[in-house]
């Protein structure tokens, strides 16, 4: 019984201890089509029988981590592509939100050239804007929407 028991661990041992070659798989297709897949070809098999050979140095992958020189060099590489598009995004933004605050200013505080009274002194007059008063309002609106197309473009860029 331990003579027994020492020929199996030997024989196993010297399997494992055995380089890794070319192995063959069974791919089964019964007459349903399920498929089932084994490492020795059974006997009397009522179906179909695919030896599938499949050799473990091939399918092997190689991963770049950053601890790796290339893997680090391709990691902070984009790393610094991502930190770009998120410092163009806020460059936008803050551009945005400057061209807003500008248009907000100029619309509750109009320059006295740009206003006209209209009415009766006494009697009560109203503020009438006049034509330089539409056209820097203009210009303020179209610089806002300048500004939300270029932050649409960095978000859309990221």
């Amino acid at each position: 019984m331990k003579t027994a028991l020492a020929v199996l661990l030997l024989a196993g041992l010297a399997l494992a201890s055995a380089p890794l070659s070319a192995q063959t798989l069974y791919k089964l297709i019964d007459k349903k089509g399920k498929v089932t897949y084994v490492d020795t070809p059974p006997k009397d098999f009522d179906g179909q029988v695919i030896p599938v050979e499949i050799d473990p140095k091939r399918n092997s992958a190689t991963i770049n981590t950053p601890g790796l020189q290339s893997g680090a060099r391709a990691f902070d590489e984009k790393q610094a592509v991502a930190d770009r598009a998120a410092a163009n995004v806020r460059a936008a933004q803050d551009r945005l939100d400057a061209a807003k605050k500008s248009l907000a200013y100029a619309r509750e505080n109009p320059k006295e050239e740009e206003v006209e009274r209209m009415g009766v002194k006494g009697g009560g007059t109203r503020p009438v804007f006049n034509e330089s008063y539409e056209k820097r309002i203009a210009q303020l609106e179209d610089a806002v929407r300048r500004a939300e197309a270029e932050l649409r473009q960095a978000q859309q860029a990221r």
